[in-house]
C-alpha cells in the first residue's frame, strides 16, 4: 500500500492531467452532435475490426457446426418453394390474371399454385425489399438495452433504420453504420417497438420486451373482446414499411386480462433463439423514404417504430 501511494504521489501530475483530458473528451461528445457522431462511427469501426478477428478464430473451429445449420436453413426455405402437393398452394394477396388456355390447363387444380400463377413464373422474393447477408460478430442479452454487431457497413449499403432478420423471424433494426460495420438495437430493448399482428384475425398490436426473459415478448393493444387461443402465431404487420408484411415473431405463450385495463396481457414466444444467432439479413426497404415523407407531411406518426 505504501508503495502505491508513493506510485500516485510521484505520478500525481501526469495523472491529474489524464483524468483532464478524458473529462473535457466526455464533455466535448456529450455536448457536441457532430464528434459524439464521429466519435461513435470511429469506435464502431474500431470495434467491429476487434470482433471480426475475434470471430473469424471462433468459426474456424465451429465449421461443422455451422455448415448444419445453414443445410436445415436451406432444407427448411425449399420446402416452403417447392411443396409436394401443388393442390396446397393457394394465392391469397396476388392476383390471377389467365388467358383461356392457362385456365383450361389449371382446371384440375383445387387452389392456384402462388409460385406459377398463370403457369409463368414469379420472383420468389419480394423486390421491393431485397436482403443483404450479415455475420453477427457479437450479441448481448442480459442487458436491459441489448445490441448486436455486424459485419457489413455502408459499403454493402446499410443504413440507419433498416431492418433486421435472421431465418427464423425478426431481430431488430440498424443503428450505427460505419463503413464495414453496423451496431443493430436488438428486439431485446426496452426502445424498441414493432408493429406486429395475430395472422389468424389480423387483430393489429405492438411488440415490447419485458426486459428479463430473452425469449419472450409482450404483445400490446389488444382489445380484451378479441377471442385469443395460445400457438396463434404473430407476424409483422408491415405498417412501418421497415419490415415486410408476414415476417414470424413468435406464437401466443399466455395471456391474462388484468381488471383495470381495456386490453389482453398477451405474452409471446419470440421465433428467434438471440442465444444462437450467427446469420442474419438485413432489409433494405425501397419504399420507405417516399412513404415517411407523405405519412410526415399527413402528421402521422409510423407506428412500431424505436422510440428516440
Amino acid at each position: 500500500m505504501r508503495n502505491l501511494f508513493a506510485f500516485l504521489f510521484r505520478y500525481r501530475g501526469m495523472l491529474v492531467f489524464a483524468l483532464l483530458e478524458v473529462a473535457s473528451l466526455y464533455l466535448l461528445i456529450r455536448n457536441s452532435t457532430y464528434q459524439r457522431a464521429a466519435f461513435f462511427n470511429s469506435a464502431n469501426a474500431y470495434v467491429g475490426q476487434v470482433l471480426d478477428t475475434r470471430t473469424q478464430i471462433y468459426d474456424y473451429f465451429r465449421l461443422v457446426s455451422i455448415n448444419q445449420g445453414l443445410v436445415q436453413e436451406n432444407a427448411a426455405l425449399r420446402q416452403q418453394l417447392y411443396l409436394a402437393d401443388v393442390g396446397r398452394r393457394e394465392a391469397r394477396r396476388l392476383p390471377v390474371q389467365q388467358d383461356s388456355a392457362s385456365q383450361a390447363r389449371l382446371a384440375g387444380l383445387a387452389y392456384p399454385d402462388s409460385l406459377l400463377l398463370g403457369l409463368r413464373p414469379l420472383p420468389t422474393r419480394n423486390p421491393d425489399y431485397p436482403l443483404i447477408p450479415a455475420r453477427v460478430l457479437n450479441n448481448t442479452l442480459r442487458r436491459v438495452d441489448n445490441y448486436l454487431t455486424l459485419n457489413v457497413g455502408t459499403r454493402q449499403g446499410l443504413r440507419p433504420g433498416m431492418g433486421v432478420l435472421a431465418a427464423a423471424g425478426i431481430v431488430g433494426r440498424v443503428k450505427v453504420v460505419s463503413e464495414n460495420y453496423a451496431t443493430v438495437t436488438s428486439l431485446l430493448h426496452s426502445k424498441t417497438f414493432i408493429s406486429a399482428k395475430i395472422l389468424r384475425d389480423n387483430t393489429f398490436g405492438s411488440i415490447r420486451w419485458l426486459g428479463d426473459d430473452p425469449t419472450h415478448a409482450l404483445l400490446d393493444n389488444i382489445p380484451r373482446q378479441n377471442k385469443l387461443v395460445r400457438g396463434d402465431t404473430i407476424v409483422t404487420s408491415g405498417y412501418n414499411a421497415v419490415f415486410p408484411e408476414g415476417v414470424l415473431v413468435g406464437t401466443i405463450d399466455g395471456f391474462v386480462k388484468e381488471p383495470d385495463k381495456n386490453f389482453w396481457t398477451v405474452r409471446v414466444r419470440l421465433a428467434v433463439n438471440f442465444a444462437n444467432l450467427t446469420y442474419v439479413y438485413v432489409v433494405n426497404p425501397r419504399p420507405k423514404a417516399e412513404r415517411d415523407t407523405l405519412e410526415l407531411k399527413a402528421g402521422m406518426k409510423p407506428e412500431g417504430e424505436e422510440q428516440p
